[in-house]
């Protein structure tokens, strides 16, 4: 019998499993919020992940339950332990990927390096924090944002007044997070790979360019970043993974500062944007890792194939049409672009799809995975 691979959430990351499970012969079977999602090939049901008996309904006929996000509620996750089914990463890790202060609190503890941050819950304490870190910060709503959501830069406490009264009116009190502002010279990522019996695998160091708060291209691997840098990261990494018993694919964000420190941004429990070069470029892509991961087989080589890989994020999609329109233009002009798409409509800012350029010329990658994807945008 088929090992069979339950995954909860119906986005372009359950999508991308789809084939390497494939590949393994691996059954996948996805929860999907609504018809007609990026995963739909492989719905098997579709409903609310917030509901503990359908999310329960959907898990008691899978070997494994895994996710395309962070967001189901640890009660339903709890519920889903305490039927006995296994849960990769457990809830004991997630909690650590869906709150923000719970995870800056836990990496202080594990001796992690991050940057300054305090949980404040009203204007004094943030207008305190702003006094000690030059007048500026970065407050953070602790859950629900991603891709730039809950994320803002303020200079004066007022600036947050809006989310400490949204924090009032739900009625449970609680705090934002407020982090000093970083002098970074570039954004990186490293991805981890950790299976339950405790095996770990790391891949090579990545930089990410972000653009309103999105991830729009990845290099693989990050360009000066060998030696001492690649080993540093990979150790922060580790550390994590295994400090909050991270099960599956981890990826740790971190800021590269002035001064040549490393210091952890943000966490995902789960593939992620930054690796996701590694389909075409990797011995191992993140998605079949993953799957090797959360059923606990032996993890593949995260090494890369080729000196160089580059991932460009294709962003809204044309205005009128299809992507698959245009799918003829960009395969002739670049037969090197690996072109992936998610099955989601174009709208402005969302994420539709990615192309990946792998070679050994850098500057050469650059340039035909940007110009393939922009082949998809008006």
């Amino acid at each position: 019998m088929a090992l069979r691979v339950g995954v909860v959430g119906g986005g372009q990351l359950a999508r991308m499993m789809i084939a390497p499970a494939v590949e393994l012969g691996v059954e996948l079977r996805v929860l999907a919020e609504e018809e007609g999602m990026s995963a739909s090939l492989a719905a098997t049901a579709v409903g609310d992940y917030r509901d503990a008996e359908t999310v329960l309904a959907f898990a008691r006929d899978v070997d494994v339950v895994t996710f395309d996000h962070e967001h189901v509620p640890q009660d339903v996750l709890q519920t889903l332990v305490d039927a006995g089914i296994p849960v990769h990463p457990g809830p004991h890790a997630l909690r650590f990927a869906q709150d923000k202060l719970q995870m800056r609190a836990r990496l202080q503890e594990i001796g992690m390096p991050q940057p300054e941050w305090a949980a404040v819950t009203g204007r004094e304490e943030l207008q305190a924090f702003l006094d000690g870190h030059g007048g500026s910060a970065v407050v953070k709503t602790p859950r629900g944002g991603y891709d730039g959501k809950g994320v803002r830069v303020v200079h004066t406490a007022t600036e947050a007044d809006d989310w400490f009264a949204a924090l009032a009116e739900d009625g449970r009190g609680g705090a934002l997070l407020a982090e000093e502002l970083v002098d970074f010279s570039r954004e990186l990522a490293q991805q981890i790979a950790r299976r339950p019996s405790g095996e770990v695998r790391a891949y090579p160091v990545v930089e990410t360019v972000q653009r309103d708060g999105v991830c729009a291209e990845v290099i693989a691997p990050a360009p000066r970043s060998s030696g001492r840098m690649a080993d540093v990261a990979a150790r922060i990494g580790i550390g994590i993974a295994e400090g909050l018993d991270v099960t599956g694919m981890l990826a740790v964000e971190l800021f590269e500062t002035t001064d040549e420190r490393l210091l952890v941004n943000e966490l995902a429990m789960r593939p992620h944007n930054s690796g996701h070069w590694s389909q075409d470029g990797g011995v191992t892509s993140q998605f079949e890792q993953h799957l090797r991961a959360v059923l606990d087989l032996p993890l593949g080589d995260p090494e890369p194939r080729s000196e160089w890989s580059v991932m460009v994020n294709i962003l809204g999609g044309p205005a009128e049409g299809a992507l698959e329109d245009r799918f003829a233009t960009a395969m002739a002009a670049h037969p090197m672009a690996k072109v992936h798409t998610y099955g989601k409509a174009p709208r402005p800012g969302r994420k539709v799809g990615h192309v990946n350029v792998a070679g050994e010329d850098l500057d050469e990658a650059v340039y035909q995975a940007r110009a393939a994807a922009s082949v998809f945008l008006d």
